[in-house]
């Protein structure tokens, strides 16, 4: 299937985020987004988007992923990418963030389906196939199976439990167990001021 995406002021044929690219422990999903209030050993308490603190147990071996800008002219054809939409009222999907997924993350969470940045968003993952010019900028031509300057566009980059300071940006995908209790894996968190835009 293919998709068009519109990034703001830039056109661009799909957006996704990386649903699956944190890996979950058993229980119930549940994506958390906010902001670190404290890391006490493997306890990270979040002050979630929604205003609850939350806090998550960390896996022993919890991995911290960093993210870094990229630019539209870093994404080429072939390049797997996730990107974040919102419909238009000219009825194309308009970008509210993509990113350039690291080649050994290809095919992660491939497709399209609802997200919950904003209301009423979507998740596409999937192979750029091309890449034109249109009047209200670049167009990004996107296929998977069955730049603007204010859309961010990042990718992951390596980091560490450093990253989980107080006030830092997180993304994570916790499991929710019946007791209420929190765990997750894999944490994604701002780096050098550039926060998760997903």
């Amino acid at each position: 299937m293919t998709t068009r995406l519109l990034l703001a002021g830039a056109l661009i044929t799909l957006l996704a985020l990386p649903a699956a690219a944190q890996n979950t422990p058993q229980g119930t999903p549940m994506r958390i987004r906010g902001t670190v209030e404290k890391l006490d050993g493997q306890n990270l308490t979040v002050k979630s988007r929604e205003g609850p603190e939350l806090t998550i147990a960390l896996a022993p071996n919890f991995t911290v992923s960093a993210v870094v800008k990229k630019s539209l002219t870093d994404i080429k054809a072939g390049d797997f990418v996730g990107a974040a939409s919102m419909k238009g009222t000219d009825g194309k999907l308009h970008a509210l963030e993509v990113l350039i997924f690291p080649e050994a993350m290809r095919g992660t969470g491939e497709g399209e389906r609802p997200w919950d940045l904003t209301p009423g968003s979507l998740m596409t993952n999937a192979t750029v196939s091309g890449i034109t010019g249109a009047p209200q900028g670049q167009t990004l031509k996107v296929t998977y199976k069955g730049g603007a300057p204010s859309t961010p566009i990042v990718t992951f980059a390596p980091g560490d439990a450093s990253l989980l300071k107080p006030g830092a940006a997180i993304i994570t995908a916790a499991s929710k167990k019946p007791d209420g209790s929190l765990t997750a894996s894999r944490v994604t968190a701002e780096k050098d001021g550039v926060k998760p835009p997903m």
